[in-house]
């Protein structure tokens, strides 16, 4: 890479313990030059591919594009986890100038005539060529990539698209800042005394810690928008003018008029989609989407969908009922509304269930249900995590792991990120600053080292007190680190392959299926133990615990299921005019209870305008039907750790990547393809004798 005064090396030189980056010799005005160089180094070695006077060769071709833009590779690492985890004005102004900038960078790639000629002919010959599975598998992946960036169109199609990606690039950036700006300005500060009526000891400290965090007066308690603080907060505050206060704050987020308003954006972004999708030669969005994932046509993904709904929309009216019973019975007159929800249905649970979350958070300490992680990774797949004291990563609050095999090889880095701050977007996620693989670089170097790392929202306790999840926060962080064992596990030969790069309908189902080891008894009898006395979890409570898994699951359908509606309805139309009357409509036929709301509006809809789930949200259900099926698998055999199952299960599925059609890998890994019904029943919303004459 050429060098300037400007250019800092760390960013692509990692000499840090064992190959991670030196973070500390970082900083924000560092990116702008090294994008520079890396772009432009990127831009010489593509040309270099395609004009070779060679005849094109899976070697000479295909192999040299896989290992193509590392320094390219290592600089975007690097900016796009600070610019999601730990960003400020001068990285998002940056931010706002690379999007589109990267976006033209790869449509002039992918619209090289000369490259797109030299796989084309691969591509028509690959049956000639004695290629193993996972090479046929990169080749497609090449092939159709560049067909979906318009290789095949003429030129000023060709531009047509350029511009349109570049847009959208530029719109999705603005998309998930704005989210950020109206998260960071809100804020409800509290006063001891009424105010604070019905919330428990762990959350008025958290409540505490981000009123200090924010620089407030002595004695007051902030309610701010991160989920793990705004939660809880709707589920105990017995206030209820501050409940609706601050839902109505939460579900605004994107929607208040002035710069931070994403209306216009959606709008935008869904006309750019559909012309994208015309001039590729599809119907519609989700067409173009669908096209190389596991459900294939929309029309799938809306049998799912419907079919779920109508079992989750009249469990939740079952459930709706029991809350304004619970409301007349505490003499009030007033109808269920979307804040009183959460608030009731706690209520109903400890009466049900005889425990309250009050009871359970005390036992879920974030550092046991870590431990608890690395065991069942252990337990599974015979690794194990050794934490790394005093080595800089990103922000001080992130800690390094190295993760070690049965013979003490070390497999894999993980990097935890688990606390909310006000520079980091909500929600949680995994991604990877280096994949596996196992090609000879330019530097001499053969494969890579997984580099993968986890970011959650977790409340921050004030110094010197344990931080306690409520389940829902423990069962984040299983769910995350399926994703990071998705990447670390990973043993293919092409990066393009490795790890996560599989469909986004079987993308999660390694997070999903990872999800069910926390409630396995003899997990959570070691590791739910009481940050105070140190005691187990009782059993009897253990077994309120199993007993209520499916209780509330009306409501918990319904708000995602209803977001995976209205995303595919945007993306199937053929012209949205007005998004926020789309939802509207949409929800309306659905017959969606005023006292619900969908999981994300559009307005703050990440998933589906900043992230990847564009038409692909539904990938969390349809992974869900196969996670249920997978860790059945588990329970045929009546142990939870089996280990032909897991041995199965590693080899079929968390180490082969994309490198076999997902529909193949989890045939291989449990003979069939599953249907909805084990999914149904997991969730609570069937039983098997309701399902009589099914299969599973």
């Amino acid at each position: 890479m050429p060098s300037t005064p400007e250019f800092n090396p760390a960013l692509v030189n990692w000499n840090g313990h064992n190959g991670l980056p030196r973070f500390e010799a970082l900083n924000d005005g560092d990116f702008a030059a090294a994008f520079d160089a890396a772009l432009a180094s990127h831009e010489t070695e593509i040309d270099v591919i395609a004009a070779n006077a060679e005849a094109p060769t899976f070697e000479n071709t295909i192999v040299a594009l896989e290992i193509a833009g590392d320094e390219l590779s290592r600089v975007s690492a690097l900016f796009w986890n600070r610019a999601g985890a730990h960003t400020n004005d001068v990285i998002q102004a940056l931010e706002r100038e690379i999007s589109p900038k990267m976006s033209r960078h790869y449509s002039k790639i992918g619209m090289n005539a000369g490259l797109f000629a030299r796989i084309d002919t691969l591509w028509e010959k690959r049956a000639e060529l004695g290629l193993t599975l996972e090479q046929t598998r990169v080749l497609e992946r090449h092939w159709k990539g560049f067909v979906k960036s318009g290789a095949k169109l003429p030129k000023p199609e060709q531009e047509k698209l350029a511009g349109i990606n570049e847009k959208l690039a530029g719109l999705g950036t603005n998309f998930g800042q704005n989210v950020l700006a109206d998260e960071k300005s809100w804020s409800l500060l509290l006063s001891e005394g009424p105010e604070l009526a019905g919330l428990p000891d762990f959350l008025k400290d958290a409540m505490a810690a981000a009123a200090a965090r924010e620089r407030a007066e002595d004695g007051k308690f902030a309610v701010t928008l991160s989920r793990s603080i705004i939660e809880p907060f709707l589920t105990f505050s017995e206030r209820r003018d501050l409940r609706e206060q601050a839902f109505k704050a939460w579900t605004a987020r994107g929607a208040n008029a002035g710069a931070t308003d994403n209306r216009g954006i959606i709008k935008e972004t869904l006309a750019l989609r559909k012309e994208m999708a015309g001039l590729l030669g599809y119907g519609n969005f989700a067409e173009l989407k669908l096209d190389n994932t596991m459900a294939k046509k929309p029309a799938a993904v809306d049998e799912l969908l419907r079919a779920v709904w109508a079992k989750a929309v009249s469990r939740a009216r079952e459930e709706e009922a029991d809350i304004a019973r619970l409301i007349a019975e505490d003499g009030k007159n007033h109808e269920v509304m979307p804040w009183d929800w959460r608030f009731y249905a706690e209520k109903i649970r400890a009466q049900k269930f005889n425990f309250s979350e009050t009871e359970l958070k005390p036992y879920l300490q974030l550092e046991k249900i870590i431990e608890a992680c690395f065991d069942v990774a252990n337990r599974l797949f015979g690794i194990r995590a050794v934490e790394k004291k005093g080595i800089a990563a990103y922000h001080p609050d992130v800690r390094v792991f190295e993760i070690r095999d049965a013979h003490d090889k070390l497999v894999a880095l993980f990097l935890g990120d688990y606390f909310a701050r006000s520079s980091k977007r909500s929600g949680a996620w995994m991604s990877s600053f280096q994949s596996q693989h196992k090609l000879k670089l330019k530097n001499g170097n053969t494969g890579e080292l997984p580099i993968i790392y986890n970011v959650c929202n977790f409340a921050k306790p004030a110094e010197g007190k344990p931080a306690l999840l409520s389940l829902d926060d423990a069962r984040t962080l299983f769910h995350e680190f399926g994703h990071a064992l998705h990447g670390m596990l990973s043993n293919v030969t092409y990066p393009s392959v490795s790890g996560t790069g599989v469909s986004r309908d079987f993308v999660e189902l390694p997070s999903q299926l990872y999800e069910h080891w926390l409630t396995v008894p003899a997990i959570l009898k070691q590791y739910a133990v009481h940050f105070e006395t140190g005691e187990p979890m009782p059993q009897a409570l253990l077994d309120k615990v199993l007993a209520a898994r499916t209780f509330n699951a009306g409501f918990n359908t319904v708000e995602f299921t209803s977001s995976a509606i209205v995303d595919m309805e945007f993306h199937t139309r053929d012209a949205v005019d007005d998004p926020m009357a789309v939802q509207a409509e949409v929800l309306a036929e659905l017959g969606m209870p005023k006292s619900l709301v969908m999981r994300h509006a559009s307005p703050h809809f990440q998933h589906i305008f900043s992230g990847g789930y564009s038409a692909g949200y539904y990938s969390y259900m349809w992974s869900e039907v196969l996670d249920a099926d997978a860790f059945a698998a588990f329970e045929e055999t009546g142990d939870a750790f089996n280990r032909e199952m897991a041995a199965k299960l590693k080899d079929n599925i968390y180490s082969t990547g994309g490198s076999l059609d997902p529909e193949d890998a989890y045939k291989g890994f449990r003979g069939k393809l599953p249907s909805p019904n084990a999914m149904l029943v997991k969730k609570g919303l069937a039983t098997f004798k309701e399902l009589s004459g099914s299969d599973a």
